[in-house]
């Protein structure tokens, strides 16, 4: 982030505008609404913002700006003059007294930036765009109006209200958040939002006596191939609500950032000869989360059924009565060959299609030669960079002809994706030589060649 979100107390608290036109009136209007005094400095005022200082009990300056000015007893100064040179004087002067700035559409000269805010006091939306196009977030801020409910603050304030309540009932926090995310979808809540108050607090103790601890619960989700857009809608909405996040290697790093901010994570990614957790040891961990009564988001990359070992984990927890479900993810064989432009199958090309593993047990491929050798079918290999030159060599040794195209696609559908395009008898001294890493994808077949017309990323 380039901007840190946050929500200022300025209740009774001395701000100073210098500025006194219209474009000061609307930052006076956010200031007055936070209960701010506000003070203006300007050498003439428009009546509406003389108005609203008196109304917060602050004062008019009749005065031009000048370096003199004691700026320390202001929480916080805005600079909505029309002469650049006067903003950047009054930023330069409060960042030399550590004074929060703004400067109205001068993001250089700004310290704090104003952004486009949903009022439903007391739940606050804001949405910022760092000053690069305040025009899209004031867009954003009307689509996410329509889809709000119009009291929804009032719920916020039911919460506040029924909070010390719920506490003392429930002493644990992951149950306590269990509690409120239910609360939020029940007849209780849906008396707020139709304004009657009175039905809802009438119905909250029941609500709370009837509360019985949540049993733990383990989503084994699919989180395709790293870029985040093709996640599924329900493997989302799992992940932010998950207590404890247990994931991989080849999750990547914008689809962590997806998950609830707050839930614990926990590492157990498995590179080559190199297994952080062994897999018995996260199969027992996933059962031990759940009946401690967690909810678990074991996050996968890919599909968890593909080549991920996603079932020998539901066994475990099926032989442990531990309620999961199963979310599939987009796997790397048609995200990766989609993202590098080569479809899988084509009416002139390939009409099957095999995903096989290319890891290599002690050193020697074990996979079905001569079942590979087949003019129109497209192999897929996951995990082959490190025995790509050898299965090169055995297909070939099986008669596959030595000029098959092969394309070895890394980091597929991410912005570092790199595509490296040859044939059997050469692909491995190009892929030595380009620097590639896993995580790896090897596409073999007659559709490579479909590459140079389709590729679009």
């Amino acid at each position: 982030m380039d901007l840190l979100p946050i929500t200022l107390k300025l209740s009774r608290q001395r701000c100073l505008i210098v500025g006194g036109g219209n474009i000061a009136w609307r930052k006076a209007q956010l200031l007055a609404d936070a209960g701010a005094c506000i003070d203006v400095l300007a050498p003439a005022i428009e009546p509406q913002l003389q108005a609203l200082v008196e109304k917060t009990c602050g004062q008019y300056l009749p005065a031009v700006y000048s370096q003199q000015l004691e700026l320390n007893h202001y929480r916080l100064v805005i600079a909505a003059t029309n002469d650049a040179n006067v903003n950047a004087q009054v930023f330069a002067d409060c960042e030399a007294k550590n004074i929060l700035v703004n400067s109205v559409d001068d993001p250089p000269h700004c310290r704090f930036m104003m952004p486009a805010i949903i009022d439903r006091s007391p739940l606050l939306i804001s949405i910022a765009t760092g000053g690069a196009s305040p025009v899209l977030a004031r867009q954003l801020r009307t689509q996410i109006e329509g889809i709000l409910p119009a009291r929804l603050g009032d719920l916020v304030a039911f919460s506040g209200q029924w909070r010390p309540a719920v506490k003392e009932k429930i002493t644990n926090p992951d149950q306590r958040r269990v509690f409120w995310e239910k609360l939020y979808i029940s007849p209780v809540a849906e008396q707020v939002l139709a304004g009657n108050i009175a039905q809802a607090n009438a119905g909250m103790p029941e609500f709370i006596d009837s509360w019985q601890n949540p049993h733990g619960e383990v989503y084994l989700i699919g989180a395709g191939p790293g870029d985040p857009d093709l996640l599924t809608f329900k493997a989302l909405r799992l992940m932010q609500q998950a207590d404890v996040i247990v994931y991989d290697r080849l999750v990547s790093e914008p689809i962590l950032n997806l998950c609830r901010r707050d839930a614990d994570r926990i590492y157990v990614g498995k590179a080559r000869s190199n297994h952080a957790v062994p897999q018995e040891g996260i199969n027992a961990l996933l059962v031990r989360l759940a009946q401690e009564g967690k909810r678990v988001c074991r996050l996968k990359g890919g599909d968890p059924f593909i080549f991920g070992r996603g079932g020998e984990e539901i066994e475990e927890l099926f032989a442990a009565k531990v309620k999961f479900q199963v979310v599939p993810g987009i796997t790397a064989a048609s995200g990766c060959s989609a993202y590098a432009g080569i479809p899988l199958t084509h009416r002139d090309y390939a009409q099957s299609v095999r995903f096989l593993t290319g890891h290599l047990k002690e050193g020697s491929p074990e996979l079905p030669w001569r079942e590979l050798v087949y003019e129109n079918q497209t192999l897929v290999l996951y995990m082959g960079l490190v025995g790509l030159e050898k299965i090169c060599q055995q297909l070939i040794a099986h008669g596959q002809r030595p000029e098959m195209p092969v394309a070895l696609v890394s980091k597929g559908t991410t912005p570092e994706q790199t595509v490296v395009v040859g044939t059997l008898a050469d692909i491995a001294s190009k892929v030595e030589g380009s620097g590639i890493a896993a995580p790896t994808l090897t596409i073999i077949g007659e559709v490579v060649k479909l590459r140079d017309k389709l590729q679009w990323m």
